[in-house]
């Protein structure tokens, strides 16, 4: 059975860029400013806030874990910090080898939160993120504090084949992380479109058959809706239409097999589902700003 999950996961290419365990004190408050690369923390001990790209500030507690698969604004502070009026921002202090100390240097910690930052290697990175939700937010599981824990002890270790394995820890670690929210009340995107027994089904054929000439009558039927229905709760889960979904993910796996330079125009056309390589480079043109030859030299990496 075909798993959207693990193969949006698996596309993204996820690899390593640090990992550290910070403590806290007293009050503080940290910004980050990024390029929309993916952030993901453990609260081991005490409390924290965290406020993400503008939005509301979340209160983390022990047993919490958090995943931003791009973070634009990041802002994360005790729990009593007034970050508004306090001027500059706490600069962290390295106190060990990826152990780093913010707010008062002499008081016992009250916070300790394991973090991470990684990049993803895919090409079309910017499009399968738009299909996660924009923040994962999981409170008591345990799993997931021990894979974080897991890929900071690998991070710093030398040890042989430390990438592929550092890469796959990160793929569990966020698929584990996506499929804790994969319910109805989590935020739009495919970890709660696959938390939806119906528009599950219509996903999983979707992504089983990327090639077939889907339409939404087809796709509700494999979801046992009607048209109307499954396109509006299709469209409030997903935060994408049926059809714009599709294009999506053909678009996201011709890049891959563009960039694979094993098949032919002809046969990636047919592998994504267009009936003559014209039809598909016209498509892809209009979708990524050149054509498919192009890309596949090289040209956007």
């Amino acid at each position: 059975m075909v798993d959207p999950l693990s193969e949006i996961v698996a596309l993204l290419q996820p690899t390593a860029r640090f990992s550290k365990l910070i403590e806290g004190a007293g009050r503080w408050y940290i910004r980050r400013e990024g390029p929309g690369d993916p952030f993901y923390g453990a609260v081991l001990e005490g409390q924290c806030l965290l406020s993400v790209d503008g939005a509301a500030p979340i209160t983390l507690q022990a047993g919490d874990f958090i995943l931003v698969p791009a973070v634009q604004d990041l802002v994360n502070s005790s729990v009593h910090a007034d970050h508004e009026t306090s001027g500059q921002a706490t600069v962290p202090v390295q106190i060990g080898d990826g152990h780093f100390r913010v707010g008062d240097p002499e008081g016992p910690a009250e916070l300790r939160m394991q973090v991470g930052h990684c990049q993803f290697g895919s090409p079309d990175a910017a499009l399968l993120v738009s299909l996660l939700p924009q923040v994962v937010h999981v409170r008591d599981e345990p799993r997931l504090a021990s894979l974080v824990q897991m890929v900071s002890e690998e991070a710093r270790a030398r040890r042989p084949a430390r990438e592929v394995i550092l890469e796959r820890l990160l793929e569990v670690l966020l698929i584990e992380a996506l499929r804790s929210r994969s319910s109805t009340t989590a935020p739009s995107g495919l970890a709660r479109g696959l938390g939806d027994e119906r528009l599950a089904a219509a996903l999983r054929a979707l992504h089983a058959r990327p090639q077939h000439p889907w339409t939404v009558v087809e796709l509700a039927t494999e979801a046992a809706m009607s048209r109307s229905a499954f396109f509006a709760r299709f469209t409030r889960a997903m935060g994408i239409a049926p059809m714009e979904y599709l294009l999506a993910w053909r678009m996201a796996l011709a890049k891959r097999l563009l960039l694979g330079r094993q098949l032919s125009l002809e046969q990636v056309a047919e592998h994504v589902g267009y009936a003559t390589a014209n039809t598909f480079g016209v498509a892809f043109a209009r979708h990524v700003g050149m054509s498919p030859a192009r890309y596949a030299r090289g040209d956007a990496v």
